[in-house]
């Protein structure tokens, strides 16, 4: 699939330079969905970001905390992979200290791509945002089994699923088998966005991956989304737990699920857009120094 344009929170033309890289992932082979494309997403959030978010281009007031003092971010647009390029691709990624930021395609793509992470970084601690758990087991390696698919690859206690309100009953009992924290929207509403925010960051550890399926939110907010669920996360309850979560540093983050062809005038491509943006305005980034080794 050909790439229409750059995101517009590209600020750097050189990927050797950047600090994050974003990556379109347009494949939704592993879906069982009734609506279909969502392999259109990385592309359609690009020309909306340029349409709809142009104002602010290359103005990203993102800091990278160095050993030398602050610097700005450098955001690299790498362009569409495909599924079969993840592992090499992200292990490229590691090996040169990227952060990516990925544009799916359906949320099975998370499997390959915790799994090229813990090849270089282990434990990680998953922060889920869906309105499905995806923890089926009776069915495998599709966007309904990611979870389970991952649980040799995260670290079950210090990971969170966030906005869950659509679980199938094999879903709950292997959340209940397996210990993972669960926050449901109307835990958020009833504990309040500070409370939530605290009890996600006293779980998760210092490895942390962000897992976005843009239907954590309720289709008011996001109605381009592959499989659609009432009562969820609103906007701005989105943003302000992924701007906290950012800020404590994360190693890499995938927004999923978008569907542009049953979106409202872009409405959830363009608030994709706006959420990588708002990350990259609040992450936390430290630099790796090169390991230095003495002559013998």
């Amino acid at each position: 699939m050909v790439q229409d344009k750059k995101i517009c929170w590209a600020n750097s033309n050189s990927y050797e330079e950047s600090d994050i890289v974003i990556v379109g992932i347009p494949d939704q082979s592993h879906s069982h969905s009734i609506r279909k494309g969502a392999a259109l997403a990385p592309n359609t959030v690009r020309i909306a970001s340029n349409k709809k978010d142009v104002y602010v281009e290359n103005k990203i007031k993102s800091i990278a905390y160095t050993n030398s003092g602050k610097s700005s971010i450098k955001i690299f647009d790498y362009g569409n992979i495909s599924r079969k390029e993840i592992t090499k691709t992200f292990a490229k990624f590691s090996k040169d200290s990227k952060i990516p930021i990925s544009i799916g395609g359906d949320h099975s793509l998370t499997t390959p791509l915790i799994k090229s992470f813990v090849e270089h970084i282990e434990p990680i601690s998953l922060v889920y945002f869906d309105a499905h758990p995806d923890f089926l087991s009776s069915t495998r390696d599709f966007y309904g089994s990611v979870l389970y698919d991952i649980l040799p690859y995260i670290d079950r206690k210090s990971s969170v699923l966030v906005g869950i309100r659509s679980p199938e009953q094999e879903e709950i009992a292997n959340i209940q088998k397996y210990g993972i924290k669960v926050i449901s929207p109307q835990d958020i509403q009833y504990n309040g966005i500070k409370n939530t925010i605290n009890e996600i960051l006293k779980t998760t550890g210092s490895k942390v991956y962000l897992s976005f399926d843009m239907d954590c939110l309720d289709p008011a907010f996001a109605p381009g989304v592959s499989v659609p669920v009432p009562f969820g996360l609103s906007s701005a309850e989105s943003l302000t737990m992924v701007n906290e979560i950012a800020k404590h540093g994360i190693i890499g983050m995938d927004i999923m699920e978008i569907c542009p062809p049953f979106d409202i005038q872009d409405f959830t491509s363009h608030l994709a857009s706006r959420l990588i943006g708002e990350v990259l305005s609040s992450i936390r980034f430290t630099k790796k120094v090169p390991k230095t080794h003495k002559k013998n």
